[in-house]
Formats: structure tokens, sequence, C-alpha cells
């Protein structure tokens, strides 16, 4: 459906959802992806409802399509690569995001809707209620999750619980100006911090989160959840808060360097002499890469306005052409 645009429902005793776009990654789920399509169908009526396959090995595109959803291939593996494809082909006014596990509530989806249609936001969130997620995914996934969501938190001064939920409503200005770089399960997170650093406004709503039927099986272990996470927490710093990052790592050497030259300074102060020439060579080499650190840190912190000053242009154009 590539540069589709959903037509406008003619029912005039519900909410028209002919500017909703539903769109459903899926990568092996015969088991549930019939339901999903079914359930999102019934609840957002005119709605476009559109499976992207990604090269699945079962039965997961006919069934798909046998449900009514519109089956669109998307070769590259990894939800990353699938979600950028989603975002470029397809246009609509309002985007909604659910996986295609049967794990999150169709019948939330009006819910989230109407909160968005009240205007000033361009991310619901579907958070996940912990009464039902505690028994609906892995106990170092929800640590994960509420250590990364606790930090984004802090650094952007913003209220989030729920960083990888993959149930959101998304503006179209969000969608089509933000460029994702994930290739894999980590694009949730992107999408939270892409929006959190350029000044999109983030909303959470709390969704009941089930558990998959029998037979459907995760995609995700827990140590590429925990690759994951490290990764999620490395980029926050390094790519959306430079200063911070470098000045942390400057500090860190600055400390290695006083302890290494300790007894090369007490020689020099006692002695006039050094006799631990090489605590001497570390430590200043140390204290060089110190400074090298923080002028780094300094330089990108610049670049990094410069680039969110250019983003709000293109902002600006996106929303001239709505």
């Amino acid at each position: 459906m590539s540069g589709s645009k959903p037509t406008r429902d003619g029912h005039a005793n519900e909410a028209s959802y002919g500017d909703v776009a539903v769109l459903i990654p899926c990568f092996n789920e015969e088991k549930t992806v019939g339901k999903v399509v079914t359930d999102f169908s019934s609840e957002l009526n005119g709605a476009s409802v559109l499976v992207f396959d990604n090269e699945s090995t079962d039965n997961t595109a006919s069934i798909a399509q046998q449900h009514g959803a519109t089956v669109i291939r998307a070769p590259r593996r990894g939800k990353g690569n699938v979600v950028k494809q989603m975002f470029d082909q397809v246009d609509a006014e309002i985007y909604i995001t659910v996986d295609g596990d049967d794990t999150y509530p169709a019948a939330a989806a009006r819910q989230l809707i109407a909160e968005f249609r009240k205007g000033g936001v361009d991310m619901i969130v579907g958070v996940r209620k912990a009464s039902s997620a505690s028994h609906s995914y892995r106990r170092f996934h929800r640590f994960g999750n509420r250590l990364v969501a606790s930090l984004i938190s802090k650094l952007f001064s913003i209220k989030l619980t729920d960083v990888m939920s993959g149930y959101r409503v998304l503006s179209k200005e969000f969608v089509k100006s933000v460029p994702l770089k994930s290739k894999g399960f980590e694009v949730e997170t992107e999408m939270t911090l892409q929006a959190a650093a350029k000044d999109f406004v983030i909303r959470e709503v709390p969704v009941t989160y089930g558990s998959r039927p029998e037979g459907s099986y995760s995609k995700l272990n827990t140590f590429s959840d925990g690759f994951l996470v490290l990764r999620a927490i490395f980029i926050i710093f390094k790519d959306y808060k430079p200063l911070i990052f470098f000045s942390s790592l400057s500090l860190v050497l600055v400390i290695i360097s006083s302890a290494t030259g300790f007894h090369a300074i007490k020689d020099y102060v006692e002695t006039g002499q050094v006799y631990h020439l090489p605590s001497a060579v570390l430590a200043t080499g140390t204290m060089i890469l110190a400074a090298l650190s923080l002028s780094i840190g300094l330089i990108l912190d610049t670049l990094s306005k410069y680039h969110n000053e250019n983003f709000q242009l293109l902002r600006r154009l996106v929303k001239k052409q709505q």
C-alpha cells in the first residue's frame, strides 16, 4: 500500500476511523495474527489494517489476508527494519503500531485514539499494567524496562514508565519526520528516545497486557534483552546527552590519572626527582585523554543543539504539508 491514504468511513452513528492506519509487524504469528486483524477491524470500523510480513516461514501472510488485512512483504529481517518500512510506505493521519502476537487488547484502541484526538500529543504509549504484565513477560525484561524508562525520565525531565511497549498511537508529524536507525526489537526504545530528544509530546495510557496463547512463542530471549538494555543506556548518553557522557568519562579518567600519578607527584614534592616514571607517563597520558574527552563532549553537544534546531525547522515543513 505504498503511498496510500485511508478513506474516511461514512458511518454517522459512530466515530470515524477512516484516517487511522493500524500497522502490524509480523514474523511467524500464524496462531494469533488472524484474531489481531479481526479484533482491530471490528473495533476501528473504517481503519486500514496492514500486516507487514517479515519473511515468515509459516502461514502468517495468508491467514492475515483471509481475515481482511492488507499484507505487505517486508524482506529486511528485524522489527526495526519493518517499522521503518511501515513508516515510509503508509500515509495516514493517525498511526497505530501493535504486535501481531495478540498480547495487546484491540478493545483499548478507541480509548487510545480518543486520548490522542484531544490534541497536544504526538505519541500515546499503551503502558502494560503491572498486575497482568507480571506473568506475561520476563522479570529481567521488566527490570530493564524500568531502568531505561527511569533514566530517560531523569535526563529529559519527563515521566515515563514503559519505553518498550509495542502498542502506540503516533502522529503523522512524528512518523514522517523522525529517522529511525534500529534494526531489531530495540526500535520502541529508540522511538521513545527520538520523541523525548526532539520535544515531541509523549503521553502514557495503561492497557492490559495479556499472555501469548498456547503454541505461540516470543522472539526475544534473556541474553538479547540484556544486551538491548545495555545498548539503550549507552546510546542515551552518547548520542542524546554527549556532554554528560564525555564529561563523565573525563572525570573517571581524571580520577585514574590522579591515582596512578600520586606517587610520582609525591616523589617530586619530597625529592625534586621522579622515581616512579612509568606511573608518571601513564598519569600524563590519562590526563590528556581526559582533556580530549571533555573537548569531544563540548563539540558534540554544540553539534547536537545545531541538529535539533534544524530538526525543528523540518517539523514546521512537515506541519505545513499536512
